[in-house]
Formats: structure tokens, sequence, C-alpha cells
């Protein structure tokens, strides 16, 4: 049995688990490091007979020292030594990794993932972040920063992302949705079209990728266009991972899983293009399963993941 950690920008979850799933879960805000770390080890005492610990946190941290150090969301955790807190507090193990790697190991375990040798998480939240499973085994790369692949230059100008006007995760996430979306509106309205998710420019700040989705679900051709240029990216994106890493699957999570349908049609036909044909033809696309419990599951994953390359020790 083991003991998980998700710590959020607005929420943490601890929850007790194993291979087969949760057990127990208890959830609350995140405030200051002090009280939320307290908070955190109130829970963890109310479980009992885990004999390791992991912890799911956004970045910058250092995997190897246990460290969270200083992410944007969580403004106060400077330095914090998490794991070696844990370990002292509970005399087990405790493991830490970046969200989206975590996120990664969850939908290899338990998830969409389940059985691959190489799969490719993709978040497609806010952003796109992404975890690579290579021979079985979590890829973090020479300083843990393995997998960025919302970097990755798309084009010479776009939507920004990851501070870069053209990278993938400015074509690929919801932010970038909504730039394209408010790009689309302001140019249809200035043209005497008003679409269903911006009727007028005082709509602007309003839109959102979800009320594209929307609008583009009833039919709207503005919105379908945006989600078309979208899932076009998304197929130039895929193929490069396809041809680079050769995996037997990508699982996508958050607005891929919501929208399937308005992008996988567009990113089929360039990837049937670009890719390399045995390539693609190994390789399924698929929605991650987990949802919204996404995060519990990584955080039980990272303890499983911890025991397995350290072998019982901190990572």
């Amino acid at each position: 049995m083991k003991l998980g950690i998700d710590i959020g920008g607005t929420k943490c979850a601890v929850v007790l688990g194993d291979e087969k799933g949760i057990y127990g879960k208890m959830r609350f805000d995140t405030t200051s490091c002090e009280n939320t770390m307290a908070e955190i080890i109130s829970a963890a005492h109310s479980f009992s007979g885990f004999d390791g610990i992991g912890v799911s946190c956004g970045g910058p941290l250092d995997r190897k020292k246990g460290l969270i150090m200083s992410p944007p969301n969580l403004s106060d955790w400077d330095n914090v030594p998490i794991t070696d807190i844990l370990t002292r507090e509970f005399g087990v193990p405790a493991y830490l990794c970046n969200d989206a790697n975590a996120c990664a190991l969850a939908e290899w375990r338990y998830g969409a993932g389940r059985g691959a040798e190489n799969m490719i998480f993709l978040t497609f939240g806010t952003g796109m972040g992404a975890g690579l499973i290579i021979n079985g085994r979590l890829y973090e790369g020479a300083c843990g920063n393995a997998g960025e692949i919302g970097h990755i230059r798309m084009a010479k100008d776009g939507p920004t992302g990851y501070r870069k006007a053209g990278s993938f995760e400015g074509f690929c996430s919801g932010g970038g949705l909504t730039q394209a979306g408010r790009v689309a509106a302001e140019l249809a309205i200035r043209s005497g079209i008003s679409p269903m998710y911006c009727r007028s420019l005082s709509d602007l700040p309003s839109v959102s990728a979800k009320s594209i989705a929307d609008a583009a679900f009833a039919g709207d051709t503005t919105a379908i266009g945006v989600y078309r240029s979208c899932g076009e990216k998304l197929g130039e994106g895929l193929a490069v991972l396809i041809d680079i890493i050769n995996p037997d699957v990508i699982v996508i999570g958050s607005i891929f899983a919501r929208a399937r349908e308005l992008l996988y049609p567009y990113a089929q036909e360039v990837i049937a293009r670009e890719a390399l044909s045995d390539s693609a033809n190994c390789c399924r696309i698929v929605s991650a399963e987990l949802g919204e419990n996404i995060g519990d599951y990584a955080a039980l994953a990272v303890a499983y993941d911890g025991e397995k390359q350290y072998g019982g020790k901190n990572g």
C-alpha cells in the first residue's frame, strides 16, 4: 500500500492505494507552505499501512534531492525538502516528481497507456506538458527537463505558449486556442459575421477554449475553423514525436479528451501525410482515461516508480 500526495496551486489531495486503485482520499485547499504541509501530515496520519509515499507537484523541482523549488503557482514553497520531511515523519521512503511526468506514470500504470513499452503523455490543458515512458521507464533526461514538447517551434509566428510565439503549446493548448479564437472572432466580426462564441468585440475577453468548443459542436463555422487549425498543428507535432520516439501509444488529456472529434480527424490527415508510415501504423493515439482523478493516481504512481527507480531509498 502506498500514500500519494498531489500538490496543486489551489487544492491538495492525500490518497491511499495500491496497484489496483485508490481506497481512501482527503482533499483540502492549498494555502501557505507551512499550513499546507501541516494539513498534508495530518491527513497522512489518518491513513495506515503504507510503505512508501509519492508526491506530485508542479515544477521547478529537484527530483533526486526531493526539493520543491519555488513553483510559480506555489509562492512561498522555496526549496522545500519535502521527501526528507515526509520520511522523517513516517519512517518510509518518499519520492517527488513533476506533475506532467507523474501524470504520464498514472496513465501508463492505471489508464490508457497500460501495457505499453513506449508511451508519450500530453497534458493538452492550459498548457502543453508531456511525459515520456521509454523502454518501460520514465525518461527524464540529464536535468529532468525531457519531454518539454510544448516548447517546440511549429511556425515562425503564431499564438504564444511557453514564452514562444508559434510554439507547439501556442497552437495546442487552452491558452493557445483562446488566443486563436479571439483573433478569428475579431476578423469575423469586422467582416460582418458574429460567431456564436463571441457576438461582438466587447465579448472578446470572455472567449475561452471551452466556449469555442461549445460553439463548434453547435456548428459554428468560425469555431470549427479554430479547432481545425489546432488539429492540424497537433497532427504536425504528433508526426514529429512519432518519427523520433516511435511510441506504441500517445495518450492525450484534457481538451483533446473532451473535444477529440473536433481535433483528431484533422490531426489524423496530417499524420498520414507527414509521419513515417510504419511508425504511424504501430502507434495508437488515444484519449486519457483518468479524467479529473488523474492527479490522485499520479501521486500514487510516483510512489511505485520511485521504489522501482531508487530501490526503497528517497529519490
